[in-house]
């Protein structure tokens, strides 16, 4: 599957992807991953604030295998839906999982405060992080990963719903991006594809 991601646009509240035109590939190409572009980095610095109030940055992560997902509390499907595949996967791969930072970036920084990013992760794993920040914080971080959203955006319904992208991005130790998952990642899969590269990690180290 190629996932096609280039530069990003702006326009006020709105972010999304144009076409690349090049073939080549730079991350890992298998059944459980989304193939990337060669030369389009995803992943980079972020300044934010974390579900326990405390200000975090990619920094603090170094050395962890990154698991990172957008989203927001607020989202009726594809956010409980993806969440609950980390959490499962999480248990799934045991001990390991130690050596794992999930993270959930929030998407509607106005209503996702700390305390509700708290209050909703413990419906899933307590070990994922929520972390929120202001719009322009948040609009960095969504820009460094390539992630597409539209905040603000009203369906019909009249609820406020943010549309968004909803790939799961595996960040290896260093902070470079090693699988991109897409939302069709079952749990099984994505803990099969977590346990491989820890053990790998493991070995190589031995």
């Amino acid at each position: 599957m190629l996932l096609g991601i280039a530069v990003l646009k702006f326009a006020p509240n709105l972010r999304h992807f144009n076409e690349p035109a090049s073939e080549k590939t730079a991350s890992t190409a298998s059944g459980d991953a989304v193939t990337v572009p060669a030369g389009v980095p995803i992943g980079g610095p972020f300044t934010l604030r974390s579900d326990k109030n405390v200000t975090v940055t990619d920094a603090d992560y170094r050395g962890r295998w990154m698991l990172v997902f957008f989203g927001y509390t607020n989202c009726p499907d594809e956010c409980p839906l993806t969440l609950q595949k980390m959490a499962t996967s999480l248990k799934d791969v045991g001990p390991l999982a130690d050596r794992i930072a999930p993270l959930f970036i929030t998407v509607d920084p106005a209503r996702d405060t700390p305390d509700r990013l708290a209050s909703y992760l413990e419906n899933f794993d307590t070990r994922i992080v929520g972390l929120t920040g202001s719009d322009e914080q948040i609009a960095a971080v969504a820009k460094a990963y390539r992630v597409y959203y539209a905040p603000g955006q009203n369906e019909q319904s009249g609820t406020d719903l943010v549309s968004h992208s909803t790939f799961l991005y595996l960040m290896n130790p260093g902070g470079k991006l090693n699988a991109l998952f897409s939302q069709d990642v079952t749990a099984d899969k994505l803990a099969k594809a977590l346990r491989s590269r820890l053990a790998a990690e493991h070995s190589a180290s031995n």
